[in-house]
């Protein structure tokens, strides 16, 4: 009997081990697109991040409820223009008051554009998805 509850013992360690490898996932991994629409919906807002990109293009890329590069620097005189490549729509819209940036709703494909013409900073949102945070830099 001993020997059955040590076996028994044994094969219950294995199929726990092999449970959690399978369900292991590296700290780093991303989780699953709906998860972060969803908890990204009921949360503030990140900040985006605080690298700077310089753009040949001067293209936003909107995708996975995101603008892309979060924060653009470009000289003055610069067109930018943003393209949303989600299947969602998504607005450009200044946080400062006046709206500088007004977009409307852009659906799948469709660009939105405008030339900067005085140095700042330029911040701005999806007013449909306020989370959805970018800058451009203006020097």
């Amino acid at each position: 009997m001993r020997k059955l509850t040590f076996l028994i013992g044994g094969v219950a360690v294995i199929l726990v081990t092999a449970s959690a490898l399978l369900l292991w996932q590296p700290t780093n991994a991303a989780p699953p697109a709906a998860a972060m629409d969803h908890a990204m919906m009921a949360h503030e807002a990140p900040v985006p991040a605080a690298t700077t990109t310089v753009a040949a293009a001067n293209v936003v890329v909107i995708d996975d409820f995101r603008f892309g590069p979060a924060v653009l620097t470009v000289p003055v005189g610069t067109k930018v223009t943003w393209t949303n490549d989600d299947s969602d729509p998504h607005t450009v819209t200044s946080e400062a008051a006046p709206k500088l940036l007004k977009s409307p709703p852009l659906d799948t494909g469709d660009s939105f554009a405008f030339t900067f013409d005085k140095p700042g900073t330029y911040r701005y949102f999806c007013s449909i998805h306020p989370h959805m945070q970018g800058v451009v830099v203006v020097q």
